[in-house]
């Protein structure tokens, strides 16, 4: 399906996001991103007041129980493309091959020789020298869109002089109505957070369905080819958890070190014939996003300086304590949206669901993952005349996006699927 230029009503994938993200989901889930990428005792018995229904009446000092927080995941890269056009244009260039040289004779051509023009001599049906100077070699531009809005809303209600009864002074009533503020702000903070963890999981499976060369390492798998072992996944993080970590940390060096030639791998691009699109992400350019429960260990159990900032510097990383779910951190299980690989259509598709029970980490360029702000604005209604009170509304609209034919490496550990029995089917 197509991304829609229409703004999409999101607030339902971001209640699902914040729930899983808070933990209030015991299970991870699958998150459709498909559709959306171009939360003691209540109450004393002393009674309530009767508007709310949730705040004891007055009987000595209040204290407010709420404290700001700030959304994680802010190495994704930040744009606005403005409350008008909702869409971007990237324009890329396939790479030309180098052409034969016009100014020697070679083994191909003669292009010096008495009585030989500029242009290509043909004699006999055969170009004996190669074309003018004036032969045109236009360049192959590569057009990809990112369009579409998402969208929500927030509120609240703030009553003039109803809740007074429930405190002591003005002072103590406007700390109440200043906690009131800072808790919708921290919802405010968690669904910008939710935004962005929706953007970078949309993103980490799409790179995993697309599979290109060099994308995707199965951190297992590259340990056991590389020392003729066989252990598990689970065995690499318990027992051999320093060995695992040391190849891990060289595994990263080198990778980014990859990263920084023009290559046609860890990316995808839409077939051309004659034509590749190369890519290359110099270490000013490159963001790296590790499962920090597992550099922890590697800190407390191995030594510190194993991941120290000369390796990962704070401005291109960031440590992630749960990729989707709380409740189940290292996994994730989403549908992600991605490009049409067949061509045909030229429109983006859903892709495979993506089940992947422990991720590592993600090397990657910082243009692959934007998060376009297109709108966020808050206003204030009049008083109401009859019932006092005044509603404030947050409204958003934003747009993720995932560029595929940057340049990404998705970091997973799985081990191989046990093979059948030899009673099987008998």
């Amino acid at each position: 399906m197509a991304r829609t230029l229409t703004a999409r009503d999101c607030h339902a994938l971001m209640n699902l996001l914040v729930k899983e993200a808070t933990g209030q989901d015991a299970q991870i889930q699958v998150v459709d991103s498909s559709t959306f990428v171009s939360a003691g005792e209540a109450v004393l018995a002393t009674g309530t007041e009767n508007v709310l229904n949730a705040l004891s009446l007055v009987l000595g000092r209040t204290f407010m129980a709420v404290r700001p927080y700030n959304a994680k995941l802010a190495l994704i890269n930040a744009i606005n493309t403005g409350e008008y056009t909702h869409r971007m244009r990237k324009i890329s260039f396939y790479s030309r091959e180098a052409q034969a040289s016009g100014d020697w004779n070679t083994q191909l051509y003669t292009n010096l020789a008495d009585g030989f023009t500029n242009g290509q001599n043909i004699d006999d049906g055969t170009a004996q020298s190669t074309k003018s100077m004036w032969e045109q070699n236009q360049p192959v531009p590569l057009e990809m869109n990112f369009a579409g809005s998402s969208v929500w809303e927030d509120s609240t209600t703030i009553y003039e002089y109803q809740l007074q009864q429930a405190f002591r002074s003005e002072d103590e009533f406007g700390q109440f109505v200043a906690g009131i503020m800072t808790e919708r702000g921290n919802d405010i903070e968690s669904q910008k957070e939710a935004f962005n963890r929706m953007t970078l999981l949309n993103f980490m499976a799409g790179v995993y369905d697309l599979n290109q060369s060099g994308s995707v390492v199965n951190l297992t798998s590259a340990f056991n080819t590389e020392f003729g072992t066989n252990y598990t996944s689970a065995q690499l993080r318990t027992t051999y958890l320093k060995e695992f970590c040391m190849f891990l940390s060289a595994k990263i060096k080198i990778d980014s070190d990859m990263l920084t030639n023009r290559s046609k791998k860890a990316h995808w691009a839409p077939a051309k014939e004659g034509y590749a699109l190369l890519r290359h992400t110099p270490k000013d350019r490159q963001r790296l996003m590790l499962y920090n429960p597992l550099l922890i260990k590697t800190q407390a159990y191995v030594f510190p300086e194993l991941f120290n900032e000369q390796y990962l510097k704070m401005e291109n990383y960031e440590g992630v304590m749960f990729w989707q779910n709380e409740n189940d951190p290292s996994a994730i299980k989403v549908t992600p949206a991605i490009p049409d690989t067949t061509g045909l259509t030229g429109v983006q598709t859903a892709g495979d669901t993506v089940t992947l029970d422990y991720v590592v980490g993600m090397l990657y360029d910082v243009d692959a993952l934007m998060v376009d702000y297109q709108l966020d604005n808050s206003a204030v209604t009049p008083l109401e005349a009859r019932k006092h009170y005044r509603n404030m509304w947050w409204s958003f609209a934003k747009n993720a996006i995932c560029d595929f034919t940057e340049n990404a490496i998705i970091y997973i550990m799985a081990d191989p699927a046990p093979s059948p029995s030899p009673d099987a089917g008998n």
